[in-house]
């Protein structure tokens, strides 16, 4: 509480003592100086149009090289020999001669 009688005071005093100042006053240098803007004239003539530019074309590029041959595949395995047959039946002998 104390404190804010201690600010209060000074904002007081600060408050009077801005009040005791005297207003400056600014006036201009000149007030009749000219100013000089130049005016712009009328456009002019338009101008001709260029001329196209040349299309670039390129080289065609070489063909490339044939590609080296592969190595030769190894042979396979010879096959196993199939298994032999079974042998037929006999015939019936025939009736003798009578």
């Amino acid at each position: 509480m104390r404190y804010l009688f201690v600010v209060v005071a000074a904002l007081f005093v600060m408050a009077l003592s801005a009040c005791d100042r005297p207003t400056e006053v600014v006036t201009p240098a000149n007030p009749n100086a000219v100013v000089v803007v130049p005016a712009t004239g009328p456009a002019g003539a338009q101008g001709a149009q260029g001329a196209q530019g040349v299309t670039g074309k390129g080289e065609t590029g070489a063909t490339g090289m044939t590609g080296a041959e592969g190595a030769q595949g190894e042979q396979g395995n010879k096959g196993n020999q199939g298994n032999k047959g079974n042998q037929g039946n006999q015939g019936n002998q025939g009736n003798p001669g009578e």
